[in-house]
């Protein structure tokens, strides 16, 4: 199975890098303004979230990118790299089936402009193209109607529902799993020829 270089990716609009270390304050900023949302979906995203929190996440992000297991990435934007976006990550789920999945969020006061579907288009050109997949999911928990809308519109396949999957706040989540199969990747990013 392959790894990943550390090289920043690029979209249009965004730049997608590794997590650094001086990246703690940017990162805290970023999931403060948003943890109304955020809170809503995923368990790490909690009232007292701080630097403690950051600088865990940073130090595990960096640790998993060197032994092959998971690659986080920043996403900035490409005319302003200082300032966070969200978080975007591939990991494997079965090396041995080459199968993985994508996760994302996206800053709260940036929602709606197109960032997470370009973030995650730009995430799954990696899985598939770098990593070699076969397989890439997206696990999104019900009710999470804006992350249903990017895999729609990246023509992903609705597979199914994992039952009461994570625990929020005292609250069972169940998830919708979404699929795509390599070949359903290139065929969709094929050139069209016009005849």
């Amino acid at each position: 199975m392959e790894s990943l270089d550390q090289t920043a990716r690029t979209t249009d609009r965004l730049l997608l890098r590794p997590f650094e270390r001086r990246d703690t304050l940017p990162l805290v900023e970023a999931v403060r303004v948003s943890l109304s949302e955020l809170s809503l979906w995923l368990p790490w995203a909690h009232p007292t979230y701080g630097r403690s929190d950051a600088q865990g996440y940073i130090r595990e992000s960096m640790r998993s990118w060197k032994e092959g297991k998971a690659f986080d990435f920043a996403i900035r934007p490409l005319d302003e790299p200082r300032r966070h976006f969200g978080n975007i990550s591939v990991w494997f789920i079965s090396r041995s089936f080459r199968t993985g999945e994508v996760g994302y969020w996206i800053r709260s006061d940036e929602t709606s402009k197109g960032l997470a579907t370009e973030a995650t288009r730009r995430a799954l050109d990696i899985a598939f193209n770098e990593l070699r997949l076969h397989r890439v999911i997206l696990r999104i928990a019900i009710g999470n109607r804006p992350s249903e809308r990017v895999a729609e519109k990246l023509g992903f396949t609705r597979e199914g529902v994992l039952r009461e999957e994570i625990k929020i706040r005292g609250t069972w989540l169940d998830h919708s799993v979404w699929g795509m199969l390599e070949h359903e990747y290139h065929r969709s990013t094929a050139p069209t020829v016009e005849t």
